[in-house]
């Protein structure tokens, strides 16, 4: 009897389950967001704020499933009237048949689709990438430090990639959880079967198992049969901490620039003694990111852009021509529901956050629209009329703003672009 591979295994598995579940009606009512790969994120960490949607852009979407990156980023791209094109690469094709149900929903025209593994992809001969999205794949490798250097081979040398791994210490429970499914359900039983031992353990599992204690997993509900297979008897799974991370993407030529959301990563986050939280303020980024991780202890998943370039690619507040843009966000309503100096509110994954807003920041919000730069914003605050009005000193005004900024990019919510 032939065995088969790690990588035929992995394909029958999302051959028979694609996952996550979609149903391409269902883009005729919404565009699924997410992060990676979002255009204003692409733009913010690794480009500056400064891509130029005049000009081709190609992107790569490595493990690209049901479609979410995918019909996303092309939607995006379509929507900036880039001339640009996204390429879908898969092993499944049952995934590959959604996603190309869900492009043609939508009239899309900009994606390119093929059916492989992203292993293959220093022999694909299909060019290089401005933008390489990998979403949920890697820790799926037997080898993931081989993909993320197979996907470095197609990257342009101002590129950059956009990442989803899964996090070590929130997914306490998994894996024994996943080491009593094989000797419960192994490999050999049909997919049926193993989904039925899946199902009758967790019900049966006792008060103080890790798995049933950890309330952040919800894929085997939400996802349905596929997300429970995927999160408990898939083949090969792996989990990360931050120096993993840090030091595969360096052995691959890559430098992490940013994890999403920010705040999640700081330490200050999570530790209100000022001593400890100031001398960890002062560490690198990777250092800072592993120390909040080992912290909190919640962190289910990574999502991390990383790049090529020797300099900088994060956008900056501090030049007063930036344009602040929202993400997915309607700045009048925000504006609205924030009282001058009232919190931010957050649920970090069980972490109660918040954040004190500056006074002025309901009249700032209200003022991004995706076009001012912040030196405008400045401006349009004193043609402002009613209670509050009035032009602020520069000194205060900007205090503020960069205070707002740090906020609210910390969960997301806040990016940066420039002119172009």
């Amino acid at each position: 009897m032939t065995v088969p591979s790690p990588l035929e295994t992995v394909r029958a598995q999302y051959e028979a389950l694609p996952y996550p579940p979609r149903d391409p009606r269902d883009e005729a009512i919404r565009l699924i967001t997410g992060t990676p790969s979002h255009v204003l994120e692409i733009n913010h960490y690794l480009f500056s704020g400064r891509l130029n949607f005049t000009r081709p852009f190609r992107a790569l979407i490595a493990g690209g499933g049901t479609g979410d990156a995918c019909i996303m980023l092309a939607q995006q791209l379509a929507d900036r009237r880039c001339p640009g094109d996204v390429v879908y690469l898969d092993l499944s094709t049952a995934s590959r048949q959604i996603c190309e149900a869900r492009a043609k929903a939508r009239g899309l025209r900009n994606i390119q689709f093929v059916t492989g593994s992203l292993l293959e992809l220093p022999q694909m001969n299909i060019g290089q990438f401005d933008y390489i999205d990998c979403t949920g794949v890697l820790h799926h490798l037997p080898e993931p430090d081989v993909g993320m250097r197979a996907l470095a081979s197609v990257l342009q040398p101002d590129g950059g990639i956009g990442v989803m791994l899964y996090g070590e210490y929130g997914r306490s429970g998994v894996y024994p959880l996943q080491e009593m499914l094989r000797t419960l359900a192994p490999l050999s039983m049909a997919i049926e079967d193993r989904l039925a031992m899946a199902k009758r353990l967790i019900r049966f599992l006792p008060t103080t198992n890790l798995f049933r204690r950890n309330p952040y997993l919800n894929d085997h509900v939400t996802g349905g049969d596929a997300g429970l297979y995927d999160l408990l008897l898939h083949s090969c799974d792996r989990a990360f901490t931050v120096p993993d991370i840090g030091k595969m993407a360096a052995a691959a030529g890559l430098r992490v620039v940013a994890f999403l959301e920010p705040v999640r990563y700081e330490p200050a986050t999570y530790m209100s003694d000022p001593v400890i939280s100031r001398q960890m303020s002062s560490l690198p980024l990777l250092e800072r990111a592993a120390f909040a991780e080992r912290l909190a202890g919640n962190l289910r998943t990574h999502v991390f852009y990383a790049s090529r370039a020797g300099f900088d690619t994060v956008a900056r507040p501090e030049d007063t021509s930036a344009i602040p843009v929202l993400r997915d966000m309607d700045a009048q309503k925000l504006a609205a529901g924030l009282q001058p100096g009232s919190p931010l509110i957050a649920n970090l994954d069980g972490f109660p956050w918040r954040a004190q807003l500056p006074s002025l920041a309901p009249r700032i919000i209200s003022q991004i629209d995706g076009r001012k730069t912040v030196a405008e914003i400045y401006t349009s605050l004193g043609a402002q009329g009613g209670p509050g009005g009035g032009l602020p000193q520069w000194e205060d005004f900007y205090a503020q703003f960069e205070d707002l900024y740090v906020k609210l990019n910390g969960v997301n919510h806040l990016l940066l672009r420039f002119r172009t």
